[in-house]
């Protein structure tokens, strides 16, 4: 790179080899004639020009870093600093145009390019970027797009009307195209209201998929996309697929007849599965439903891995917080939180554990975290993460007494697991760091740092990895074509776990991604009727 010389600066260590000094008894002034410019002043009052030094810059230097936006707006330079470490990829932000307006995307008409606007969303122009956000996680979902491949010429799914209610990510979407491979029809609507990628919901609209669901709905939005999926004049649901138990609750409220019609419902969360056991053993469940939470793949793997990776994720985003020496309290020992507390240990912080029920309690002391009771530790900890599945676990009082700058956050689906509602009073105030971060100042002067307002931090505050997601999204297909091809009377108005063949078979995610380095492999999955039958062979030679 050629140097630029540049004059006019007086550095001593870049002299012409023609320059004269003065003496060194020589007195130096600013003369204002000369703009600034330096004069020396002799001992016999005569006055000397400085001599013109030289500085060497080199050309990439020559950016104009001094010219600065003369008509930035506080409020936009304030966001982009601080949401800089969350608008990068995934649900902890979209790819959303800064330039979009605030209006509702329940006050906009939009169509995509065939015509068709039987969707909501935050800006259709996005769906190029929500295509590729898919294709990107195709890669990574093996199994998935081998049930597409494979069974998509069977048809294992024509006539079925599957109404959704999850969480609208590339990996849902490929779920969604996969079942719409199989001959179903699908309306989806988001089952958490900062979870979803907007590029996301953009290309499936596009696509020609009914979604109805952006990143920021309000209570009333959330409903009201509920809604808008369920009630279309001359379309009705018979399959559900729910994540929480939304879904169903809002049928089960506003639209008790469809339950008619419907063949059954396909729950994956803990959530949803405690209000399918709660309306079963009430004796108001009226159709049979798949608890998929409970099935070996979606416990041993998703809870546990997912939540392994994704915790740190979410929390560097948020707080950019060190883990290392941090006291951190997680409530719960399930699979949830027991990929919490491995992923925090190896990040070198000190982890206490509550749990109420004895085997994973014992579990979590032979993993060697210490036991113990929340009121213990609560003024102590720096970190608060419930992943119980339970509600009111960190209530007021709790809140009262944690130390300053405490960070408290939710692993569960609900945020009810943090009593939330308790802050939302007068004489605590709500400040907003940056996206899905609020500082709830006492009025002492005491903050804690609440994360995604008690919800789901992973899928709110930033991604979770895609190839786990493989198999719960595999296990989800594989149990709506199980329900939708059952025989009249095999299954009553009940809940039923995955059958335990075909929850096995979802090592196949597993297998894939050994297929891909032994080309000798071979895979054939075959769907007949209510059979579904995987063949692994070798090829030998």
């Amino acid at each position: 790179m050629e140097p630029i010389v540049k004059t006019g600066d007086p550095s001593p260590g870049f002299l012409t080899p023609n320059t004269k000094m003065p003496q060194a008894s020589a007195m130096k002034r600013t003369d204002p004639q000369q703009n600034g410019g330096e004069a020396f002043v002799n001992r016999d009052g005569t006055v000397a020009e400085a001599p013109r030094l030289k500085k060497i810059q080199f050309a990439d230097q020559k950016q104009e870093f001094n010219k600065r936006p003369t008509k930035i707006g506080r409020r936009s330079l304030s966001r982009s600093i601080s949401q800089s470490s969350t608008d990068s990829y995934g649900s902890a932000a979209s790819y959303t145009d800064s330039s979009d307006d605030e209006t509702s995307p329940r006050d906009k008409q939009q169509k995509n390019s065939k015509g068709n606007g039987d969707f909501c969303i935050k800006n259709i122009k996005q769906a190029d970027f929500g295509r590729r956000e898919i294709e990107i996680a195709e890669q990574e979902m093996p199994a998935l797009m081998a049930l597409r491949k494979r069974a998509q010429g069977e048809k294992p799914l024509a006539g079925a009307k599957v109404v959704g209610c999850t969480h609208i990510t590339a990996q849902t979407a490929v779920l969604m195209e996969t079942l719409s491979a199989l001959g179903a029809q699908c309306r989806w609507a988001a089952c958490n209201i900062y979870s979803t990628q907007n590029e996301v919901a953009a290309a499936l609209a596009e696509g020609g998929f009914s979604v109805f669901a952006w990143k920021g709905e309000s209570e009333d939005d959330f409903w009201w996309c509920i809604d808008r999926c369920v009630n279309l004049e001359g379309w009705q649901p018979n399959m559900i697929l729910d994540d929480g138990g939304d879904l169903t609750h809002w049928i089960y409220k506003k639209y008790p007849n469809m339950f008619k019609k419907i063949k059954g419902i396909v729950e994956e969360s803990v959530t949803g599965v405690h209000r399918l056991y709660q309306l079963s053993k009430a004796g108001k469940l009226c159709v049979p439903a798949m608890n998929v939470n409970d099935s070996v793949t979606k416990q041993k793997f998703d809870n546990l891995y997912c939540c392994r990776e994704s915790i740190l994720d979410g929390l560097k985003r948020t707080t950019d917080v060190m883990f290392g020496g941090k006291q951190v309290v997680v409530c719960g020992y399930g699979e949830v939180g027991k990929g919490c507390c491995a992923a925090l240990k190896a990040m070198g912080s000190i982890v206490y554990v509550t749990e109420i029920d004895p085997i994973c309690a014992l579990q979590a002391c032979m993993d060697g975290f210490r036991l113990v009771k929340l009121s213990e530790v609560i003024r102590q900890v720096d970190i608060v993460i419930t992943c119980t599945g339970n509600k009111n676990v960190v209530v007021r009082e709790y809140l009262d007494r944690m130390k300053n700058g405490c960070i408290v956050c939710n692993m569960g689906h609900s945020n009810t697991e943090i009593d939330v509602a308790s802050l939302r009073t007068p004489e605590l105030t709500w400040e907003r760091v940056r996206s899905q971060v609020d500082h709830v100042i006492w009025p002492d002067g005491k903050r804690i740092v609440l994360l995604a307002e008690g919800r789901l931090l992973n899928l709110s505050c930033s991604t979770v990895p895609t190839f786990v997601l493989s198999i719960t999204a595999t296990t989800q297909a594989l149990a709506l074509i199980e329900l939708y091809n059952a025989p009249e009377g095999r299954y009553k108005q009940d809940v039923y776990l995955l059958p335990k063949k075909m929850g096995k078979s979802h090592v196949l995610d597993w297998v894939i991604y050994v297929l891909r380095h032994d080309p000798k492999l071979t895979l054939d999955v075959k769907i007949k009727s209510n059979q579904i039958k995987f063949y692994l062979s070798h090829t030998h030679g």
